[in-house]
């Protein structure tokens, strides 16, 4: 039962959705502070180069080798995204510039291909890799097993990482201060909220969650390193949070609706049925081309769960 067709699509989609999940959950904490981030991608690729080099670089356990390595990616994404609070939030330059320039700075051709060239990574086989764990001894459970039981660590924590946004943003001062620095930073402002140290701490940590979702793909799915290996995945998560309307639990589930499409030529191919691969390799963005298009024309004058100052610039003086 474990091995039947429906739940092997639910176990890859989850594999191939938590990278989605992780950055779609960053981008979802900038935005919900009225700052767009484009730059994903790019962060994601830069986080994915740093967490390979740390772990194809540095000796000791396999636990504490794939953690340090974890924290380098936040820390890469978190940097690429402190440009971004620089030009966007101090000098107040155009937010869709500045991601669009930092995906092409850490992009294939850019940041990660450099690092991976002069850290020798191109073709190596990851010394490291997060593996699955066999939670409470329960991944033979017939359905849940391998559904619940039977992920890797960083799988775990994307869990956590829902649940805890979600009472974050609905359920805490500060999340109600952010929500508030999203919708009216000038309201906010007067009410005495640093819209500012706001916004900076949003996208930084947004960051730090786009380089950690790169990470996964290193050292998880593909376990190697390759020019572009996030393959626009960066793009598919700044979309789920749109699709999602800007709540956690509907990241999650947009973020394995998608790994399950990305999932499924490999699945299909393994069961023994061939159809062409670009059909399938395409579906992803098929996909979220037509969410956008649906959520911008039908919900677009709602603006169901939009930031209402998403994308403007604040400037305080203009208080």
């Amino acid at each position: 039962m474990n091995d039947s067709l429906l739940v092997t699509l639910l176990v890859s989609g989850m594999v191939y959705g938590t990278p989605l999940l992780i950055a779609g959950l960053g981008e979802l904490l900038t935005e919900r502070s009225g700052v767009l981030n484009l730059a994903v991608d790019g962060m994601m690729l830069v986080g994915a180069v740093a967490g390979f080099w740390v772990s194809q670089r540095m000796g000791g356990p396999a636990w504490l080798v794939l953690t340090a390595a974890a924290a380098t990616a936040m820390a890469a994404g978190a940097l690429m995204a402190l440009v971004h609070a620089v030009v966007t939030v101090t000098f107040g330059g155009n937010q869709v510039v500045s991601g669009i320039a930092l995906t092409i700075f850490g992009g294939a051709a850019g940041l990660s291909s450099y690092l991976a060239v002069i850290g020798k990574l191109s073709g190596e086989r990851g010394h490291h890799q997060f593996t699955k764990l066999d939670v409470l001894g329960l991944k033979g459970v017939p359905i849940l097993g391998p559904l619940v039981f039977n992920h890797d660590a960083l799988v775990y924590v994307s869990w956590i990482l829902v649940v805890a946004i979600a009472l974050y943003l609905n359920h805490t001062r500060l999340g109600l201060h952010v929500r508030s620095v999203g919708e009216a930073p000038q309201t906010a402002d007067a009410m005495g909220i640093n819209v500012t140290a706001y916004r900076y701490a949003h996208i930084v940590v947004g960051g730090a969650f786009a380089g950690l979702a790169g990470a996964y793909y290193s050292l998880a799915i593909t376990r190697t390193w390759s020019n572009g290996l996030t393959a626009g995945a960066g793009w598919i998560a700044i979309g789920l949070v749109i699709f999602a309307f800007w709540r956690p639990g509907i990241v999650l589930v947009g973020a394995y609706l998608f790994g399950v499409l990305t999932s499924l030529g490999f699945t299909l191919q393994a069961r023994g049925v061939t159809l062409p691969p670009e059909l399938f390799s395409v579906l992803p963005y098929v996909m979220t081309i037509v969410v956008l298009v649906l959520v911008s024309t039908v919900w677009a004058k709602r603006r169901v769960g939009a930031p209402a100052a998403l994308g403007a610039v604040f400037r305080r003086e203009e208080h």
